[in-house]
């Protein structure tokens, strides 16, 4: 119980809260669930009226289209939480599917909690929605940078559009990236295949050097910072 609220008070959602709050008002009202590899969290059209935290495992979220292909949008680790775009819209209908990528464990609070003036002591709930708004300032800034790197036709343009983006937002040219090749391909929207030759020619004009999800920028120079 006492790691659990200690994650909690990592998230960005309930950063600083009190661990008396946590403890006697927040934890009593969520419930933890598991799901197996592949297991989908979220569906579409499903409607979403709480936000889980995740305990432990990965969690992609993506589109999946008619033709078995999918679209990786973002991954969830440890104490960062789902489900938050989507309790504040009108419907909170689900247009993308949450999968657990490994086995995940999370814990489940209701969007009343937030939404819901006395759910929490006043205080912390305000100080709660007032991190939900930069937190969603985010991941609407995230959306703005991968419709950047889209926006690029060549393979190549967005790679480097990515690993530059990434370099900058860890002010490094030596950096990991969270997804594994199949999911940078999925988030690029490209074959991975094409992907794997691209960054091997690449490496050997010595723009890159790579080891599985770890990059390094050889022509490297600092960037502005990248809103996270």
């Amino acid at each position: 119980m006492n790691e659990l609220a200690a994650l909690l008070r990592k998230t960005e959602l309930f950063r600083d809260f009190p661990a008396e709050v946590i403890r006697r008002d927040l934890l009593p009202r969520g419930w933890i669930q598991e799901f197996a590899k592949g297991q989908f969290l979220i569906e579409p059209q499903q409607q979403v009226n709480k936000c889980k935290v995740i305990i432990t495992g990965k969690v992609n979220i993506l589109h999946l289209f008619p033709d078995g292909k999918d679209s990786l949008m973002t991954s969830l680790a440890p104490g960062d939480i789902l489900g938050l775009d989507l309790i504040c819209t009108r419907s909170q209908i689900s247009p993308y599917h949450a999968v657990a990528v490994v086995p995940t464990k999370v814990i489940s609070f209701p969007a009343e909690l937030l939404l819901t003036p006395g759910a929490l002591p006043e205080e912390h709930r305000l100080a709660a929605l007032g991190n939900l708004l930069t937190m969603i300032s985010h991941h609407n800034m995230k959306k703005e940078y991968r419709l950047a790197i889209l926006s690029r036709k060549g393979l190549r343009e967005r790679i480097i559009t990515y690993l530059t983006m990434q370099s900058a937002k860890r002010h490094a040219a030596t950096f990991r990236i969270p997804f594994t090749r199949d999911e940078l391909a999925s988030f690029l929207c490209v074959n991975r295949s094409a992907l794997s030759h691209e960054l091997s020619l690449m490496e050997q004009e010595g723009l890159i050097s790579f080891h599985k999800n770890q990059f390094t920028l050889l022509a490297w120079t600092p960037e502005e910072t990248i809103v996270e």
